[in-house]
């Protein structure tokens, strides 16, 4: 896809990294909030009242601005990461005080740009991992965030994951349409099956679409595996959670963070972990 010298490639693959973590940080603002604007007005025309009047508000219109003043942030002030530092995570205007969610997600999404350069090179198929992980990264911090794991983001998932198996392992395209209906069908049943012991929902339908997804890109047999890391992740997170603040304790605690995470390992683990949790089970 490209061929540039290390010098010139690592640097840029920080800075296009930086960049995608800045925008998906517009993206895991701003979708929830469209989402809910697009729910009640679908919900004010079935009930035939008249539609709310608002300003337009998307990914990019209106410009980014302070959470608290809505003072509009100057666009040196909205360098990834740079621009948070030099504000010490505070408004330029009214100094109310900037999630440092903003620099984290930036940082995260160049080193997901870094790690998808260093395992598969400046290609085609590098690109659509990359793709692969920004979209996790994206979904863990709305539902950390909002409780929501959008359609809008599941569902191209899903559907990139068996463009990638055509496009570049069309040998692993049967077990990525199983994997991508098991995927579906294991958190189905375990919702369905929770519910009708406790009478409780355990977790949401964005769940099941985004195991589905991580099976099409990963195939069938990571299922396992991916289930495995992301209960395993969550219920030690969980537990350290509850145990430093008691508050949270009995709280709902979203699946959706910790299937990203798992996906994360297992798309840059590769074939090494996956030859590592075979052995495990033949043994």
């Amino acid at each position: 896809m490209l061929d540039l010298p290390p010098s010139l490639l690592w640097p840029l693959a920080a800075f296009v990294g930086l960049c995608l973590g800045s925008f998906l940080n517009v993206v895991i603002v701003r979708l929830p909030v469209m989402l809910m604007q697009g729910w009640r007005a679908e919900a004010r025309d079935a009930l035939e009242l008249p539609a709310e009047e608002h300003s337009t508000f998307n990914l990019a219109t209106p410009r980014s601005m302070c959470p608290s003043c809505e003072t509009p942030i100057a666009w040196h002030d909205n360098l990834p990461v740079i621009g948070w530092l030099k504000r010490r995570g505070r408004c330029a205007n009214c100094e109310a005080r900037i999630s440092p969610q903003y620099p984290l997600v930036e940082l995260a999404g160049g080193a997901l740009t870094l790690a998808a350069v260093a395992l598969f090179g400046p290609t085609w198929q590098g690109l659509f991992v990359l793709g692969a992980c920004l979209s996790l990264l994206a979904m863990a911090v709305i539902d950390l965030r909002t409780q929501l794991l959008p359609d809008l983001l599941t569902l191209p998932l899903l559907w990139a994951g068996l463009a990638y198996q055509l496009l570049f392992q069309p040998l692993m395209l049967p077990s990525a349409v199983i994997g991508a209906m098991a995927g579906y069908l294991a958190l189905w049943s375990f919702y369905w099956a929770f519910k009708l012991i406790t009478g409780k929902e355990g977790m949401g339908y964005g769940d099941f679409k985004l195991l589905a997804a991580l099976g099409a890109w990963m195939g069938w047999q990571a299922l396992p595996l991916l289930l495995i890391l992301s209960a395993g992740v969550g219920a030690i997170i969980g537990i350290l959670v509850q145990l430093a603040v008691p508050r949270l304790r009995g709280a709902p605690m979203p699946f959706g963070p910790y299937l990203p995470l798992a996906g994360w390992i297992a798309l840059l683990g590769g074939e090494p972990l996956m030859a590592v949790y075979g052995s495990f089970f033949v043994l």
